[in-house]
């Protein structure tokens, strides 16, 4: 069971617990800000440098295949949080809605989808398009969906469109405009450049606690709220699940894709959902509303690793009845 644990949740939780107990004050709130700040923008260039172009390219004709992906990660997620929201209003505080709305919000994961489909042998060249492009598009689609969504209620910075662009969105481009002198460096130390994405995550989560912690968070919040959260966070994973496993197979698609599809359709990505939420929201907000993002993280690590096992088997039975024929 505990090799479902993801080491990097172990360092945020290590993190969230850091921030409660010796949070950040003063000049330190500033200090910790401006360091979330170059750190988020060396990450999303770091992203951009090792973005492949040839794997965009990759499977780019298999259209019905990412736009089911694609209305799983921006359509059916957030109609689920909505719909969730309207119906259990009071389950949770505001904040916390607002995080499961976020992540609803959120494009995909890269890494995790595309190592999970290639273990349960499913269609990888086209995971490796359909999440990468679910990645870079959630730069765009993210802030808007969550600017209808939060516009009204007056959760988003008054210049979070802005503050995308800058941090996340240019630096980007100044990475993919790169690409070609230091793509390939980037990519023979990807091990060595994930400790800044991950370095880059965990001070943000830091400094988004610390400033939580300083408005009474964990006051607020109950152990009640916490179970709420993982109980919705694990309902939403079966729903998406359920769902795309049932329209991949009504669309006809081979199992290889409908693994893809399932995969890729149902995760939500923490590497790129922190950053874009201390962004887009109030530091006094952050901490709250990434908190169902973590939780959902975890779960998703642990229900797809055994779904993974469970398609690479069907898949395994699947080649050896057709070499029978």
């Amino acid at each position: 069971m505990f090799k479902f644990i993801d080491p990097f949740l172990v360092s945020l939780l290590s993190t969230v617990l850091l921030a409660s107990l010796f949070p950040c004050y003063g000049s330190g709130v500033a200090f910790f800000d401006n360091l979330a700040i170059i750190a988020i923008a060396l990450m999303f260039f770091l992203q951009g440098a090792r973005l492949s172009r040839q794997a965009m390219v990759q499977g780019l004709l298999h259209w019905r295949l990412h736009l089911v992906i694609f209305l799983c990660t921006f359509a059916l997620f957030p109609i689920l949080g909505i719909g969730l929201h309207f119906f259990f209003p009071h389950l949770l505080i505001p904040g916390l809605w607002s995080g499961v709305i976020f992540l609803c919000c959120l494009p995909s994961t890269v890494q995790s989808s595309i190592a999970f489909t290639s273990i349960a042998k499913g269609n990888v060249p086209a995971a490796i398009c359909s999440a990468t492009a679910s990645n870079l598009l959630g730069v765009f689609i993210t802030p808007l969906l969550a600017g209808l969504i939060f516009s009204s209620q007056g959760h988003l910075k008054l210049d979070g469109t802005i503050n995308i662009v800058y941090q996340l969105l240019l630096p980007f481009i100044a990475g993919q405009l790169l690409q070609p002198w230091i793509g390939e460096w980037a990519v023979r130390n990807r091990r060595l450049l994930s400790f800044s994405d991950r370095g880059s995550i965990l001070i943000v989560v830091y400094s988004a606690f610390s400033e939580a912690v300083n408005m009474h968070l964990w006051q607020e919040l109950s152990i009640d709220q916490l179970i709420y959260v993982v109980l919705i966070d694990v309902f939403l994973l079966f729903l998406v699940l359920t769902i795309t496993a049932i329209v991949s197979k009504f669309l006809k698609f081979s199992l290889a894709d409908r693994i893809s599809i399932i995969f890729c359709g149902s995760k939500k990505t923490l590497a790129s959902g922190v950053p874009i939420a201390n962004v887009l929201f109030p530091s006094s907000m952050v901490g709250i509303i990434v908190l169902p993002l973590m939780i959902f993280h975890q779960i998703q690590l642990f229900i797809i690793a055994i779904l993974a096992k469970y398609c690479a088997k069907l898949m395994d039975k699947e080649l050896a009845a057709k070499k029978e024929d």
